[in-house]
Formats: C-alpha cells, sequence, structure tokens
C-alpha cells in the first residue's frame, strides 16, 4: 500500500469520528467535541476495531494536522487588542499563567506524576487547553527512570490524559463562574477578565460568559486570547529547558556506559552524535506566532472578519479530527495507572488559575 493511501484512510477514519464528535456536541453542547473525539479515538482503539491500514493516517492526523490546526489558531490572535485591556489585565493574563504553569509542575512531582502529563496538564491548564497540549507536546521529554527520550506512545498517552483533564475541569469552571460573577459583584470588566483568566479552552471562555452578557463575552474572549499570545514564548522556553535537561541526562548515562564498557575491557565506541535535540521552538509553533503577527498588523477590518471567522472554523475542525486520532494512539492501560494522581494534578491547576485570577482581578481591575 503506497503512502498516501495509508494515509488516507486514517484521516479518513479521524474525519468520521471527528463528525460524529460534532453531533453529539449539537445534542449535548456541554460536551466538548473535542473531548468527545478523543474518547471515540480511545474507544475504538481499545476495543480492538482500529484496521491495521489506518495505523499510517491516524498518525499523520495526530501530528500533522494537529500542528496545522495550532499554526492556523494564530490568525485569530490580535496583540493590540490585548493591550487595549489594560495594564491590570495584562498583569493578571501574565501572573495567572505563571503561577498556575509552575505551581502544577510542583504538585505533578509531589504527587509523582509523569513528568510529561505534568508538564501537559499545567501548559493545558495555564494557556488554552488542547491546542497548547498540542504546541507543548512536540518539545517535552519524559524524565521516568533518567530516559532522555520518549516514545510517540508515550506522548500520546500523556497528551490524552492531559486534555481529558483539561477539557473536564475547564467545563465545570465553565459553569460555575458566571453564578460566582454574579455573587460576587463583579462588573462587565471584572467578569469578562477573570472568566478569561481563569477558564481553559476558548470556547468555553466564550460559553460561560455568554451567560452573563455580550459585552463580558467580548472582555473575556480578548483576555482569553491574551493567555493564547503566550503559547510561543512558553514552548520556546520549555524546549530550550528540556533539550538542556536531555542532554544532561543522556550525557551521564552515556558515561555509565562508557565506564562500563571500561570495566567489561570492550572498546569504548564514544556514540556521541546518538542524541537528538529537540527544537527550542518548533516550525509550527514559529508559523502560529507568525500569523498573530499578521493579524495584529492587519486589525480587524469588515472586509476581512469573514476570512478570519472561516479560517477560525478550519482550525477548530482540524484539531477536532487530530484528538480523535491522538486519542485512536492511546493505550488505556497507561492512563488507568496514573490516572487518579493526573486527574488530582488538574482539579489543583484549575482551582490555582481560578483563585489567582480572581484575587488579582478584584485588586487590579
Amino acid at each position: 500500500m503506497s503512502t498516501w493511501r495509508g494515509r488516507l484512510g486514517g484521516v479518513a477514519l479521524a474525519c468520521v469520528l471527528a463528525a460524529i464528535a460534532y453531533a453529539v456536541n449539537a445534542f449535548i453542547p456541554l460536551l466538548s467535541a473535542l473531548l468527545c473525539a478523543i474518547l471515540l479515538g480511545v474507544a475504538v482503539r481499545n476495543v480492538g476495531i482500529v484496521p491495521a491500514w489506518a495505523e499510517e493516517g491516524l498518525k499523520f492526523s495526530a501530528k500533522t494536522i494537529l500542528r496545522l490546526g495550532v499554526v492556523l489558531l494564530g490568525l485569530r490572535l490580535s496583540i493590540p487588542q490585548v493591550l487595549d485591556l489594560g495594564a491590570g489585565p495584562i498583569v493578571v493574563i501574565v501572573v495567572t499563567v505563571a503561577a498556575t504553569f509552575t505551581l502544577t509542575l510542583a504538585l505533578g512531582r509531589l504527587f509523582k506524576v509523569a513528568h510529561s502529563t505534568a508538564l501537559l496538564t499545567a501548559t493545558g491548564t495555564a494557556i488554552c487547553g488542547a491546542a497548547a497540549v498540542a504546541g507543548m507536546s512536540a518539545v517535552v521529554r519524559r524524565r521516568d527512570d533518567y530516559d532522555p527520550t520518549a516514545s510517540d506512545d508515550d506522548i500520546e498517552d500523556a497528551a490524552a490524559t492531559a486534555i481529558a483533564s483539561v477539557t473536564v475541569f475547564g467545563t465545570i469552571a465553565m459553569l460555575a463562574l458566571p453564578p460566582l460573577c454574579s455573587a460576587l459583584g463583579l462588573d462587565t470588566q471584572g467578569s469578562g477578565v477573570w472568566i478569561g483568566s481563569a477558564i481553559h479552552e476558548v470556547g468555553q471562555v466564550v460559553a460561560s460568559a455568554g451567560f452573563i452578557s455580550p459585552e463580558v463575552t467580548d472582555v473575556a474572549t480578548v483576555t482569553k486570547l491574551g493567555r493564547v499570545v503566550l503559547l510561543a514564548p512558553l514552548v520556546a522556553l520549555v524546549g530550550y529547558l528540556e533539550g538542556r535537561a536531555s542532554t544532561k541526562r543522556y550525557a551521564a548515562s552515556l558515561e555509565t556506559r562508557e565506564v562500563e564498557q571500561v570495566l567489561a575491557g570492550e572498546q569504548v565506541d564514544h556514540d556521541r552524535a546518538a542524541k537528538v535535540h529537540p527544537p527550542i521552538m518548533p516550525a509550527f509553533v514559529a508559523g502560529f506566532l507568525a500569523l498573530v503577527v499578521v493579524r495584529s498588523l492587519l486589525g480587524s477590518p469588515a472586509g476581512l472578519m469573514p476570512v478570519f471567522s472561516a479560517v477560525d472554523q478550519v482550525a477548530t475542525i482540524l484539531l477536532t479530527i487530530a484528538m480523535g486520532a491522538m486519542g485512536a494512539g492511546v493505550n488505556v492501560r497507561s492512563i488507568v495507572t496514573g490516572g487518579a494522581r493526573a486527574l488530582v494534578v488538574g482539579l489543583f491547576a484549575c482551582l490555582v488559575a481560578g483563585v489567582v485570577s480572581l484575587v488579582l482581578t478584584l485588586a487590579l481591575v
């Protein structure tokens, strides 16, 4: 079977999963199409009905199609819009993202959750859910047992766990925050900033703010996009740190191997070319950032708004297709092993985002 025939079969299966997910979402709006797609993928994989001819296309969908969707998300972001929020909301965004990310990683270590799962959960909660998990998955490396690399399956399992966590707890936050805004007496600006800085997915933010008013939706959406802008620099920073840590682990393992070869009287091979570093900023993240710049320069002219809207829809569809494919690569047994602890970390991350952003909103907005 040719490469393209193999890919088309798997892509078609991922598209079917996405279509079913959208249909379920149409009847049950609170069930995210992204979460539904990944659950469907997990189901077809673990009941053993994924045909062998679909494997190549599923892997293509879970990587290439997903990354294309992330790139296109950049066209929805306008930096001048975020700056128009003012200094207070910008401080809320930056501090909330930093606190959520760092504290979630700390709890992940405390609960002995796998490094990749904790890092992807922290990123998805701090930035923008599934899209952020996808972006970070390109640079994350497993640290379990000082292994300097991780197989694709390891990263896919970690990503699936993280996406499920941020989707579930983001949905809970989506329903909880509107009545809390009313109970706390927050005005339009305060409600929008809190919702936009606390809830995970862009779609969840829009839905939650929509329960209050269109004005709150406008503020919440721009606030949320301010968090999304931070995806590229965060991935670049983590990529650099992951590369350094991976290099150190590899050097240590290489030294141990060489000592063992010397003691055994064997010739030392000095295989120092075997280590391949992850890119500091993957090409697709750079593409995402480039489209952010394009949108920031173009602004929001009426003539281009239908184009921006169409691209945004395409990005969402591509991400949903990719989630179905990613789910179809997941082994449930590996997730169940550390599932409870990973969910605790996800819940903690959600609470940190909500509490930190609320305190800052009350103080600065």
